[in-house]
């Protein structure tokens, strides 16, 4: 929250200054179609960069920076050098709601999104918790405890109605926010994870050390946007520091 690349990413979605309308719109039928066949002409250029130039058309980050933000794809050095002739219309530099990002660089670069409006969400909760904690001597607006080291939120505590962003992976569903015992709001996909397992069978074939957020990696054309990573634990994904 505190690199450089978080004021960045602070400054794009002050720009952008997402709506419900705004997302609801990205969400539908024909963009969803539209960022697939975006992500495929993107991917291509990576691919065809990557070949000639021997390295990642990537913007610099730091060592700190969360895996799923540390690879945001640097359409400026694509368009340079002919790679792509076009910025996607549904990326934050074209005025869209997402980041074009890669996972798995060092070994099959893989473009993905982030999703800037649960960035966007999380920032706002986080400035709450920041503003409570320093008038309360460090206390934390936590709530019940739902896993070692985390806690869901107190809203009452915070004087606001409780928070939740719109799901990427499962349409017209909500998540909700957690804290940790440092005071760090993220998302919390919980559900949308346990829906995969469920979805392929994988109770039981789970390794307990593995961070369950591959799996939505996996299935879906976005990363989760500000998560802590999730390990099966007692028959469900537990979040962990």
């Amino acid at each position: 929250m505190k690199t450089r690349l978080a004021i960045a990413l602070l400054l794009v979605v002050a720009s952008i200054g997402l709506s419900g309308c705004m997302y609801s719109k990205e969400m539908s039928q024909g963009n969803v179609l539209a960022s697939q066949e975006f992500i495929l002409v993107v991917q291509n250029a990576i691919d065809q960069y990557h070949v000639k130039t021997g390295v990642l058309p990537i913007k610099n980050s730091e060592e700190t920076t969360p895996i799923y933000e540390k690879y945001m794809i640097d359409f400026k050095k694509l368009k340079e050098r002919g790679f792509i002739s076009t910025i996607p219309t549904n990326s934050f530099e074209n005025g869209g709601s997402n980041i074009y990002v890669l996972v798995d660089p060092e070994t099959k670069p893989t473009v993905k999104l982030m999703d800037l409006a649960a960035f966007q969400k999380t920032v706002e909760l986080q400035k709450l918790v920041d503003d409570y904690k320093m008038k309360h001597n460090g206390e934390l607006p936590s709530g019940q405890r739902i896993a070692p080291h985390f806690f869901d939120m107190d809203y009452g505590k915070l004087n606001v109605s409780p928070m939740q962003v719109p799901s990427v992976y499962t349409r017209q569903s909500l998540l909700y926010f957690i804290l940790n015992e440092s005071g760090t709001v993220a998302v919390d996909y919980t559900p949308e994870i346990m829906k995969v397992i469920e979805k392929k069978s994988l109770q039981g074939k789970l390794d307990p050390k593995q961070d369950l957020r591959q799996l939505l990696v996996d299935e879906a054309y976005y990363v989760p946007a500000r998560s802590y990573p999730y390990r099966w634990t007692d028959g469900k994904p537990t979040p962990d520091m």
